[in-house]
């Protein structure tokens, strides 16, 4: 007798993913590229002094040329609209959500928003899990796209309660498809295509073709998940660029003593501040004991950052960073108000800018506007919220405006580090 082959069919129903992937494809045509604003062709007057910023002559000859990526223009508010579309798209693919699959992400709250907003759009049921100190306009931002928050006390517990979530909606469902935890820590690196297909370092350079310094000597960008300087770092490798990828870290994250010593095991902790992290395993907390810049700094290298895609690290103190927040705000480059990350962008971009310029070298760097800064009103705008927490942003506004006028960097108290490879 003929043996009868039988067929083990596990997909579902196609019609559902064909029709999200072309709502996803038919939304990235929608979205125009973000603008690439320049602070080298005197567009932007300082308020401080003459327009030194632009660093003509602070070279070897050209001078130095500043852009700003304006991520904060996309519909969902940040850079991290890129990332969420990326990810339903890889998970969608991959086939792990199908119609009526509840998404669930672990967030300090811009990714969320961007989640939230993809998951609407494709008419899915969205969890964010987000630490209790998330700013409260990024938790009504979430909610008001239909979602729902979970709070949890600290960054370092939001992995464990999206992964208990999707395993009580999965058993539920008596599936895998109840509950899918994203897991953009994990798969920010996975999702995004770094060869190219319209992404953030693809989309600079192409915008950057007409500029006189076309091949940035640097890109500066903050790590949240490391997804973006690896994609970066990857794409720059590939193509043959001359360009450096630059980390900024903020203080009470790991990414920077991960850079530095090779450690991937590396965690945020109540360790010895005199026992080096390389012999502990653990950097010791400072301060606030957490990151107080969202949306950057996190408790433990993500499995998306590759120290090895990254060329300079820089940790910027956090009054720095809210520093360099109210300059660029104060300047008015972008039509949206920035968030303190950006701070942290321009902050370590000043600090290349001072190098570069010493070292008589000409060139271009390009940073980023992360996130819309209107979510941080009752925090790092609100002059109150940063007395009550210690943060004296005055020398570092001085150091700034120095910087702006005379091309000079001065030394401050507390000052940055820098690590290269």
């Amino acid at each position: 007798m003929a043996s009868i082959v039988r067929f083990a069919h596990r997909r579902g129903p196609m019609g559902w993913t064909h029709h999200a992937l072309k709502v996803l494809d038919r939304e990235r045509h929608r979205c125009a590229s973000t603008p690439l604003l320049s602070m080298a062709d005197g567009m932007v007057q300082p308020k401080f002094g003459s327009n030194a910023f632009a660093m003509n002559g602070c070279g070897g000859g050209d001078g130095i040329d500043l852009y700003f990526k304006d991520e904060s223009v996309h519909q969902s508010g940040s850079l991290k609209h890129r990332l969420a579309r990326s990810l339903f798209l890889y998970k969608i693919s991959s086939g792990q959500i199908r119609e009526g699959t509840t998404c669930i992400e672990a967030s300090s709250g811009s990714t969320a928003i961007s989640e939230a907003y993809f998951a609407r759009l494709l008419g899915l049921p969205f969890i964010a899990v987000v630490a209790s100190t998330t700013a409260k306009s990024k938790l009504r931002c979430i909610e008001r796209l239909g979602a729902t928050c979970v709070l949890v006390d600290s960054a370092d517990q939001v992995y464990a309660e999206a992964q208990a979530i999707e395993a009580k909606l999965n058993q539920r469902s008596g599936d895998s498809f109840g509950g899918h935890y994203m897991d953009q820590f994990t798969n920010a690196e996975r999702a995004t295509d770094w060869k190219g297909n319209n992404n953030l370092a693809e989309d600079i350079l192409h915008q950057m073709e007409v500029e006189r310094h076309p091949v940035p000597s640097y890109v500066v960008v903050g790590a949240g998940t490391g997804g973006t300087a690896t994609t970066l770092g990857r794409f720059m490798h590939y193509n043959d660029y001359d360009t450096q990828i630059c980390v900024v870290d903020p203080e009470n994250s790991v990414f920077y003593d991960c850079f530095r010593t090779g450690d991937t095991s590396l965690v945020l902790g109540d360790g010895d501040s005199s026992i080096p992290p390389e012999e502990s395993g653990i950097v010791p907390k400072s301060g606030h004991g957490r990151s107080m810049i969202e949306g950057i700094g996190r408790p433990r290298v993500e499995p998306s950052f590759v120290p090895s895609a990254v060329d300079t690290m820089i940790r910027v103190p956090d009054a720095a960073s809210y520093a360099a927040m109210h300059f660029l705000n104060d300047l008015g480059i972008s039509s949206n108000m920035p968030g303190a990350s950006s701070g942290t962008n321009l902050y370590g971009s000043i600090v290349l800018i001072d190098e570069m310029r010493r070292n008589g070298q000409d060139g271009s760097l390009v940073t980023l506007i992360c996130d819309r800064g209107d979510r941080y009103l009752d925090t790092y705008y609100n002059q109150e919220w940063l007395r009550e927490n210690g943060f004296d942003l005055e020398p570092y506004l001085e150091q700034i405006r120095n910087f702006w006028e005379t091309g000079t960097l001065k030394k401050v108290g507390r000052s940055h580090s820098v690590a290269k490879h």
